[in-house]
């Protein structure tokens, strides 16, 4: 486990990014398409808010999976498809930007899945460890 990432209640995982929110959704959505996946959705839950009158800090769901690695998780357990395609929130924290999802484990005991199709939920970590810790330096 990364030394930045915290877990929290309900199997909620936090990691911390050195950027600001826009920057981090723009790594984390060109991190997920440089690795095959597919980006299904960024939904600025700001924006979304401004637009009906009402104030939210920044934040973006980006929403991304791998309809090979998720449909063989759906297909043993059809109610995974509530938790799938796997979703990361970017928010801001004041003046931190952080990086939370839920835990692939708590996914995978909730549905009783395999550990073998456990493990295709389990490179969230590595994702949101790419996107949070590539180099900043310019």
């Amino acid at each position: 486990m990364s030394d930045a990432r915290t877990r929290e209640e309900n199997a909620i995982v936090t990691e911390i990014s050195p950027r600001s929110v826009a920057d981090t959704v723009t790594l984390l959505s060109s991190t997920v398409r440089a690795k095959g996946m597919k980006l299904f959705a960024v939904i600025d839950q700001r924006a979304e808010a401004r637009g009906v009158g009402l104030d939210l800090r920044e934040t973006t769901l980006v929403v991304f999976g791998s309809p090979a690695a998720g449909t063989p998780v759906m297909v043993a357990s059809p109610l995974s498809a509530l938790d799938l395609p796997l979703k990361v929130l970017v928010w801001a924290d004041g003046d931190t930007t952080k990086v939370s999802y839920e835990s692939p484990g708590a996914i995978a005991a909730r549905h009783n899945l395999s550990p073998v199709l456990a493990s295709r939920l389990a490179g969230i970590h590595g994702l949101t460890d790419a996107g949070v810790r590539a180099d900043t330096s310019g």
